[in-house]
C-alpha cells in the first residue's frame, strides 16, 4: 500500500510539472525538502507571509467536488458559503479527496484536477501580487502573480466566502 501512495503522490506533482511545462512555467514547480503541515510552516519554508500562501480547501456541493483556493489567513465563513452555494459547507473527507479532486491532502492545487472539478477563487488572494500554491505533493509550490494564478486556475468564479482576513491589518 505505502508504494501504492508513494507512486500517486509522485503522479499528482508530475501532472502539475507537465501543466506548467506545457505554459512555458514549469520551473515555477518547486519541490522543496520539507514544506511542513501548516501554512506558517509552509511561509517559513518558502519566505513569504503566511497569508501569501493559497490554500486550497475541497468541499462537494450536490455530490458534486469543488475547489476554494484562498489567503492563508482565510477561513470559511459558513453564513458566506451558504448564501453562495445555497448548501452549508461540506468537506470532502481525507479518504475521499484524492479520488473526487486528484491530489491527495496537504497537496491540493487548483491545477491539473480531475474533470468536472469547478475551481472558486476567493477575494482574499487579491491582496497580493505574488502567491503560493500546493504543486501536487507534500513538498512541493508553485510561484505565481495573482493574474497567473487566474490564467491557469481557470476557475469558474471569483467568490466571497471567507472571514478573518483583512485587506490591512493595521485597521483592525
Amino acid at each position: 500500500m505505502k508504494k501504492t501512495q508513494e507512486k500517486v503522490k509522485k503522479m499528482s506533482f508530475e501532472r502539475v510539472k507537465e501543466y506548467f511545462d506545457g505554459m512555458g512555467l514549469g520551473q515555477r514547480v518547486v519541490e522543496r525538502e520539507h514544506i511542513g503541515d501548516t501554512v506558517e510552516n509552509a511561509a517559513i519554508s518558502i519566505g513569504c507571509k503566511p497569508e501569501q500562501i493559497a490554500k486550497t480547501m475541497s468541499f462537494f456541493v450536490n455530490d458534486k467536488p469543488i475547489l476554494i483556493a484562498m489567503a492563508g489567513d482565510a477561513k470559511i465563513d459558513n453564513k458566506k458559503y451558504k448564501a453562495t452555494f445555497h448548501k452549508k459547507a461540506a468537506m470532502i473527507p481525507g479518504d475521499k479527496v484524492e479520488s473526487s479532486i486528484g491530489h491527495i491532502p496537504g497537496a491540493v492545487c487548483p491545477f491539473a484536477v480531475n474533470e468536472g472539478v469547478d475551481v472558486f477563487l476567493d477575494i482574499s488572494l487579491k491582496r497580493f501580487d505574488t502567491i503560493y500554491t500546493a504543486g501536487g505533493s507534500l513538498n512541493s509550490t508553485v510561484t505565481l502573480s495573482l493574474n497567473e494564478l487566474e490564467t491557469f486556475a481557470k476557475p469558474t468564479d471569483w467568490i466571497d466566502v471567507c472571514k478573518g482576513w483583512f485587506v490591512n491589518k493595521d485597521e483592525q
